[in-house]
């Protein structure tokens, strides 16, 4: 069991504090029990300036959704969905990620979650390509979780549209999600 030192992302070393921040995202993957009794700290770290760290803790809430029996996900699940539009492609795709880990994890919040991120077309980034990239990665979280949904139309809709996305690898991105879900 690895000893979870949380005063380590507060160095001023930044090999100490993003070697810390590393380490704690493997084990929130292999382990997240382990770090659950940190939640509300995680929780602090969205918040934060430092981009990293909120890029950090967000997937790790994501993980820790598969031991959230206290259901407090629940909770930031509006606070996740705000960073899909806060306008920056970085932060955007660690809450696709982070809320396709939930999606997985948390059968009730699967649809909200799928609407949420189908909103990612309409939103606004630095820049189309970045909007492109982000929808891309939509479809490849959605595509985690796809045959678990109950409303399969809309996601389906979605992806169609991306058939003539001007990104290539979202375009073929779409492609692939379509020929293996046979639409």
């Amino acid at each position: 069991m690895e000893k979870i030192n949380l005063t380590d992302l507060s160095s001023t070393d930044p090999k100490i504090k993003y070697g810390c921040a590393k380490n704690l995202l493997a084990i929130a993957r292999e382990n997240p029990a382990e770090i659950y009794p940190h939640f509300d700290f995680f929780v602090t770290l969205l918040d934060g300036e430092n981009r990293i760290l909120k890029w950090t803790a967000t997937d790790i809430i994501g993980y820790l959704a598969r031991v959230d029996k206290a259901k407090r996900i629940e909770k930031l699940l509006g606070k996740l969905f705000e960073l899909l539009g806060a306008g920056n492609l970085i932060t955007a795709n660690h809450a696709i990620t982070a809320l396709a880990n939930i999606a997985l994890a948390k059968p009730e919040y699967r649809e909200k979650i799928t609407s949420e991120l189908l909103k990612v077309e309409r939103y606004s980034y630095d820049t189309d390509e970045c909007r492109n990239i982000a929808i891309g990665t939509v479809i490849l979280a959605i595509g985690s979780y796809f045959n678990e949904l109950k409303d399969k139309e809309t996601t389906i809709e979605f992806v169609r549209r991306q058939t003539k996305n001007t990104r290539n690898a979202t375009r073929k991105k779409a492609e692939q999600f379509l020929r293996k879900y046979k639409q």
